[in-house]
């Protein structure tokens, strides 16, 4: 029946206001775990007069921390103020640490139940059980930190390239050593395991590539140079490539340019490797400028780019299902972080791994789709160009360019009508069904 109030999370529009009001006379203010709130408690002379604020603890907390934040709230700059708190054997921290022997002492003593209990015996029990709390707290947070350590350095390595593709800056640095490294690995697991007919194939079914040495070369060379001859190799077919597309897509990109380069910033080419199709946009003028290379430059990045985003959000998931399963080597007397750490690096190594080999696969593989029968090179510019060059689109609203001096053409609306269902009564007012009425015929 007594007046108060209640200072939680779930009152936080108000929070400032209660904590200011609690340092009036006849103020009772209930709070949970106390933390610095950002309003001072200011006391009323009424209130200085009286002995200043009382706090009154109704279990001592896990933290020591936080019993004195609690015990702060009193006696602030100068102010006047008393702390009290009470603790049951039978409080969690109690219960937890010590209870039973110091309860069996109390027996002994003759203490009766609910008898109020103040030695320093029990302050002692109190605060050790307090510090064996915050000893094991401070173990888990350093075990949690010390797993996302691992993570961690994962993530530097990740973004640090995400970094590079997304601005571009040594795109061809890195593709150079995505190649070196996945010709690498990709001899280290075959040498010496498949034939070179075996190897061929699977060289084919990776990259769309042959191998640029024979089978005696294969049989008697090192792993070392025949990764030095697969590196040439595949970077020639990429730089190969790339020129192709800048070949085939320039002449249209300039002709684009030429006529409607006043209009249009940028334009979308479609590129594929025969199952995705990436649309990449570039600036109009740039690709120009650079007689397409811009345009292999924007698709190197945006290919890196999708390749890196997609296998992280699958190893993020990988890594969370690992944690989950490192914590059974416990069981079998085996550390678990150690275990994660091992089983990690092998993750993040497969996941490296496949993300070199899909944007290898990707840029070797790369063409522009075309129209049957019309070359990108050869194709006249329709009215509309949504429709011609190859399937390039611009990014606005198109203006015809059937001439110069020529008035924009403009479409007629749309209109969308209401399709009418077989079962549906006829619209002609029959009161037959469709299927039966005018819609027999069809």
């Amino acid at each position: 029946g007594i007046k108060h109030n209640v200072l939680n999370a779930k009152q936080h529009q108000r929070e400032a206001e209660i904590v200011a009001e609690a340092g009036r006379a006849g103020i009772v203010t209930i709070a949970t775990n106390m933390a610095g709130r950002g309003t001072d408690i200011k006391l009323t002379p009424e209130v200085k007069a009286a002995g200043g604020l009382a706090i009154i603890g109704t279990e001592r907390h896990e933290s020591r921390r936080v019993d004195r934040q609690l015990r702060g709230r009193a006696g602030r700059q100068g102010d006047p103020g008393s702390s009290q708190f009470f603790v049951s054997l039978e409080d969690d921290l109690m219960r937890l640490f010590g209870s039973e022997r110091i309860a069996s002492l109390m027996d002994r003593m003759g203490l009766k139940e609910g008898e109020v209990i103040q030695h320093s015996m029990i302050s002692r029990s109190i605060e050790r059980a307090q510090r064996k709390v915050e000893e094991n707290n401070f173990g888990i947070r350093k075990r949690l930190l010390e797993y996302d350590d691992v993570m961690n350095s994962q993530r530097e390595v990740i973004y640090t390239r995400r970094r590079h593709a997304l601005h571009g800056e040594r795109i061809d640095v890195d593709i150079l050593n995505m190649i070196s490294d996945y010709t690498a690995t990709l001899v280290e697991q075959t040498h010496g395991n498949m034939s070179y007919e075996e190897f061929s194939l699977e060289l084919i079914r990776l990259l769309s590539i042959e191998p640029n040495f024979d089978e005696k070369t294969w049989k008697s060379a090192s792993a070392d140079d025949l990764a030095d001859l697969l590196q040439e190799h595949v970077l020639d077919t990429y730089k190969r490539r790339m020129d192709g597309l800048t070949k085939q897509a320039f002449p249209v990109i300039k002709n684009v340019y030429e006529k409607e380069g006043n209009t249009y910033e940028n334009i979308v080419v479609p590129i594929t490797d025969g199952h995705k199709v990436f649309q990449i946009l570039v600036n109009l003028k740039k690709a120009h400028e650079t007689e397409g290379s811009e345009l292999t430059r924007a698709f190197s990045k945006m290919v890196i780019l999708a390749m890196i985003d997609e296998h992280w959000k699958e190893h993020l998931r990988e890594m969370d299902d690992l944690k989950q399963a490192a914590h059974n080597a416990a069981y079998e007397q085996k550390d678990p972080l150690l275990i994660y750490k091992l089983e990690s690096y092998n993750l993040f190594r497969d996941m490296l791994e496949k993300v070199n080999h899909n944007v290898l696969s990707m840029l070797t593989k790369a063409a522009i789709p075309q129209q049957e029968n019309a070359p990108v090179q050869q194709q006249r510019p329709a009215p509309r160009i949504k429709t011609d060059m190859s399937r390039l689109q611009t990014g606005r609203e198109e203006v015809s360019a059937s001439g110069a001096g020529s008035a924009p053409q403009k479409s007629a609306p749309v209109h969308v009508e209401k399709q009418v269902g077989r079962n549906d009564t006829c619209p002609c007012g029959s009161g037959k069904k469709f299927k039966s009425c005018h819609g027999k015929e069809m």
